[in-house]
């Protein structure tokens, strides 16, 4: 991603920036914007800090009573940044910040940020710019529609299917988002299987007569046969140029595709020697396959036993392999994750993954630490937050679990997924502290929006519930 990360700003800038994040922590947030602001002045393509800043403006936003009659003058703004648009694209985006300042939700203003974000050639500020605007109106299909084409043009296929698989949900319908989440669905099946590497996808197979029948198939189909076919021509390339990270890394899709998780692993890692793990994606792939591995594992177990009684005579043996193998893949996950974050400290999504595997396995001594930094990054704080809250109430401290999960709360609007879970939690901890009727009101605000929640109709139901009356 063409973006700048907290570790390339200068020292003077990345000062500033930890005093916003310091600010932001201590709720100072008219100080925190004022300070990001500069940052993004000298360096916009910092969409850490970009992001940052949008959530401090939300949540200073909903925190401030507006005045009854508060006559907005954005629209003027709004059309001075798009004069100024062709011309200048960065100015325009600076002169746009300032009307988000005050209305980061404001629809048009983010679509003239997306489209000086374009000239300016930082597609990912454009990005940022209609994500901002589905935080508001998650079912905006217009907007949606513009954030899959950016997905496109961008090549994120994995990201354009998940867009226009939102939109059919949302309206089943829109033939038009059918079928433009099937065309990225392709194209991101051709990426993973490694068919984008090469000039034409009959380089990928040995046999022109395996490509020719796929041509008359219509359709890119990996039967056993022609993944077989793929395996040995790329294995002769590969043994042409053994220095090529690119044979490695096909080698390692292809052996996914056919469900070879110990030659896919292994092929993976040759790549990352080739690369003396550099490449992020390459590790990442490894983890995700070792994981893979490791699922497999306790599936087996699992399915053996729902089939076979106490009485089997394996049964005791493959009890405790499966309870080996839970342990085994939950230490696997940690120290994955803390590998990767010891590799690039500054990855506030590594510190962020780590605190959640150990939170997930109970050490929670150990998650709070990388929870609170995780924190930091705007895509992971809502989350980390969270599972701060849970850190806090496991260990009993139910205050600052509370007080964690009040500010987590405050800083979504809309009862989506991520609030319903903080709020539910949140009404688990007050029940805990004994504040029985602020339990209540946490559950009911859930049980507006969705009566099937957890227990939570169990829950308003039966504090409704009287006593009957003596006769």
């Amino acid at each position: 991603m063409p973006v700048k990360t907290e570790k390339e700003l200068g020292e003077p800038l990345r000062n500033l920036w930890l005093k916003a994040v310091a600010a932001i922590e201590l709720r100072n947030f008219g100080y925190a914007i004022s300070l990001l602001q500069g940052v993004l002045k000298q360096e916009p393509e910092f969409l850490t800090g970009r992001q940052l800043l949008r959530r401090a403006e939300v949540t200073k936003h909903r925190a401030e009573r507006r005045a009854l009659f508060n006559i907005s003058t954005s629209a003027i703004s709004i059309m001075k940044a798009q004069r100024e648009l062709k011309n200048n694209p960065r100015r325009a985006v600076e002169m746009i910040e300032k009307v988000l300042e005050n209305e980061p939700y404001n629809r048009q203003a983010n679509l003239v940020l997306k489209q000086a974000a374009l000239a300016a050639g930082w597609p990912e500020i454009g990005v940022f710019a209609l994500q901002t605007l589905l935080e508001e109106k998650a079912r905006d299909t217009k907007i949606l529609h513009e954030l899959g084409q950016l997905h496109h043009e961008l090549g994120e296929s994995d990201r354009e299917v998940e867009v226009y698989n939102k939109i059919a949900e949302i309206d089943p319908t829109d033939a038009k988002a059918v079928r433009l989440g099937k065309d990225a669905s392709a194209r991101s099946a051709m990426k993973t299987g490694g068919w984008t590497q090469a000039e034409s996808y009959r380089d990928l197979i040995k046999d022109k007569e395996a490509a020719v029948s796929l041509e008359q198939q219509g359709r890119l189909v990996l039967a056993d046969k022609s993944l077989e076919q793929q395996i040995e021509g790329t294995f002769a390339r590969h043994q042409a140029e053994p220095q090529s990270v690119d044979f490695a890394r096909k080698l390692g899709a292809l052996y996914d595709l056919k469900g070879d998780l110990e030659n896919a692993i292994a092929w993976y890692q040759y790549a990352a020697d080739l690369t003396n793990n550099s490449d992020p994606r390459v590790a990442r792939k490894i983890s995700d396959l070792r994981g893979k591995r490791s699922e497999r594992e306790i599936a087996e177990h699992e399915e053996f036993l729902a089939n076979h009684g106490a009485q089997d005579q394996l049964f005791a043996e493959r009890s405790e392999a499966l309870s080996l193998a839970k342990k085994n893949h939950a230490e696997l996950l940690i120290e994955d994750a803390r590998k990767r974050s010891e590799c690039d400290p500054t990855d506030l999504q590594l510190r962020f993954e780590l605190g959640e595997n150990l939170f997930r396995t109970g050490r929670l001594r150990e998650a709070v630490p990388e929870l609170q930094r995780a924190r930091q990054n705007p895509n992971a704080r809502l989350k980390a937050m969270n599972l701060l809250g849970g850190c806090y109430r496991e260990l009993g401290m139910l205050d600052l679990a509370a007080q964690q999960l009040e500010e987590a709360a405050q800083e979504v609007s809309s009862m989506d997924a991520m609030k319903k879970e903080i709020v539910y939690n949140l009404g688990l901890v007050y029940e805990l502290m004994g504040e029985g009727d602020k339990s209540i009101a946490a559950m009911k605000q859930i049980y507006q929006s969705d009566y099937d929640y957890r227990d939570v109709a169990a829950r308003v139901e039966r504090s409704y519930e009287r006593p009957a009356p003596d006769r």
